[in-house]
């Protein structure tokens, strides 16, 4: 459950530069909103955090474009991370109004894909032609649909780190793109 309570927001952030040792964290998410505490409260203590110089940038976690634009009357917003993938694309209205603003969008789980990744399917049927993997294809289609994603899979590995990194080499047509739009 989210805590949006303003003193436990500026404790966790003097905690977090305690911990971390330095006097200002550049990028502070606010990852969930707390249904129970005015989304005004919360994104304003974040902005007195922000005004006192412990704060570098404020971003939001899963949060509605409405949300969004009540944010940003309040204080800048510098990024977004919500739910976003080949497959699950219900956050499409935040990631066009991201664009629209240059705000930064982080899709979390940005490789899902499921049976599209599968021997056979669509999505590696793509990755077999491009002589790559499915995964890379997935990100590459991230980075190709907008210049403020930046998606960031999570790996255990070195070698899937370095395979990740080569989606951003990989060039998808329109037509490649047209049919990863069709997938879902």
């Amino acid at each position: 459950m989210p805590v949006g309570r303003p003193a436990y927001l500026k404790q966790q952030v003097e905690l977090s530069l305690r911990e971390l040792r330095t006097e200002r964290i550049d990028l502070m998410q606010l990852h969930r909103i707390d249904p129970d505490v005015p989304l005004a409260d919360q994104i304003g203590a974040l902005a007195e955090l922000k005004a006192e110089g412990k704060l570098r940038h404020i971003g939001l976690s899963e949060v509605s474009v409405e949300q969004l634009k009540e944010a940003q009357s309040i204080t800048g917003i510098a990024s977004v991370q919500n739910l976003y993938n080949l497959v699950t694309r219900q956050s499409q209205d935040v990631l066009d109004y991201a664009t629209a603003q240059g705000i930064a969008f982080i899709p979390w789980f940005p490789i899902a894909m499921g049976k599209l990744a599968e021997p056979g399917s669509p999505v590696a049927g793509l990755a077999a032609e491009l002589g790559a993997t499915p995964a890379q294809v997935a990100l590459a289609w991230l980075l190709h649909i907008s210049p403020v994603v930046l998606p960031i899979p999570g790996t255990t590995s070195l070698e899937h780190l370095a395979e990740n990194l080569q989606a951003a080499k990989l060039s998808l047509t329109d037509d490649d793109v047209a049919r990863l739009n069709a997938l879902v």
